[in-house]
């Protein structure tokens, strides 16, 4: 297969910085979209596939999974998108399209195992995939989103992952008008969170350990703040809350948050991926259920941005330069960010 060589910024093992490098980027086949990267949102996931936090990491590493960008071309059997059309990239660029989590419209949970956007494999090149710290990319059509043109592109880019992470949950568990929905945790996913709840019509409580947040909480659409810490908030807001999603990175208490929901009501991780513990009782009590999520298929990912187009939802970001991704890595890490860092494409290509 013909390849190209692209521009990219990646890391050449787990304690190395990122640098620039020079990658192959396939050639157009007749079901894929040819797209020129305008901006890629800062992930933590990118940072712990970089550091190899979690095992498995593949080197060369170029992260990147909050792509958007304009198509240069397609291939012979793409209809949906033409030149010059805002699209978008998330976490995944394939999947086996045959179970029944594919068949579905949940790709994300492949039951033969997604292809991830970067480090997963590569079935066209061989090796891993590369993201979107790079010039383009070549995805097939099956995994490119359409972005709505009334959005402020730059600051869609997190809604490919932020966005649909804590979009996904809302949907599935069915969140409407004048339900209480907390959101514990105030970051990347935090924020997305109350402002999609605060758009469904839910009346949003910010759930965190840090008052100094308040401000900022109610500004993205919280109607109150409930500090965490405070045991007599949490006793007037005990069994109160239809839904909980909870967006907190590392291990942490889950009891007192289990007190918080109604009967039948449940919380849903989308955070922590360590063990965790929590007394039994607590659900058993209410019949309550504690469950997880992943990011969301491609096609409530798509819902997700038309919903973003009409009620003008995009994330809160903070703009940089590709060569400033080191510093911005270590910003992340000490939660010095509102709410993501979004890197200028046109960066690397000058």
């Amino acid at each position: 297969m013909n390849t190209t060589e692209v521009k990219a910024f990646g890391a050449k093992s787990s304690d190395a910085d990122l640098e620039q490098l020079t990658i192959n980027r396939r050639e157009v086949k007749a079901d894929d979209v040819e797209i020129d990267i305008l901006y890629c949102g800062v992930c933590h996931s990118d940072i712990h596939t970089v550091r190899n936090d979690w095992g498995g990491s593949k080197y060369p590493v170029v992260p990147g999974h909050e792509i958007v960008g304009r198509v240069l071309s397609v291939g012979k059997n793409v209809s949906k998108f033409k030149e010059g059309q805002l699209v978008g990239v998330g976490c995944m660029v394939d999947s086996c399209q045959e179970c029944d989590s594919c068949k579905d419209g949940l790709e994300q949970y492949c039951e033969n195992g997604m292809v991830g956007t970067y480090n997963g494999a590569d079935k066209h090149l061989g090796g891993h995939t590369y993201g979107g710290y790079s010039e383009k990319v070549i995805v097939d059509q099956k995994f490119v989103l359409n972005v709505p043109e009334n959005l402020d592109a730059k600051a869609v880019a997190p809604l490919l992952c932020a966005g649909i992470t804590t979009w996904s949950p809302l949907r599935n568990w069915n969140i409407k008008k004048g339900d209480k929905v907390g959101v514990i945790g105030l970051g990347g996913l935090g924020h997305m969170g109350i402002k999609f709840a605060h758009a469904i019509g839910a009346k949003v409580v910010m759930i965190t350990t840090s008052p100094g947040k308040s401000e900022d909480a109610k500004k993205l659409g919280a109607y109150e703040v409930l500090i965490s810490k405070d045991q007599e908030q949490m006793a007037d807001h005990k069994a109160s809350f239809d839904f909980l999603l909870n967006t907190v990175p590392v291990k942490h208490d889950l009891n007192p948050y289990i007190g918080l929901l109604k009967r039948d009501a449940a919380m849903v991780m989308v955070g922590a991926i360590e063990p965790l513990e929590f007394h039994g009782g607590g659900l058993i009590a209410g019949r309550k259920s504690l469950a997880g999520s992943l990011i969301g298929g491609i096609k409530e990912t798509q819902e997700m941005l038309d919903f973003c187009g009409e009620h003008n939802i995009v994330s809160d970001i903070e703009m940089i330069n590709m060569q400033n991704i080191n510093e911005a890595y270590e910003r992340v890490t000490s939660n010095d960010v509102k709410y993501r860092f979004v890197i200028d494409m046109q960066s690397l290509k000058n």
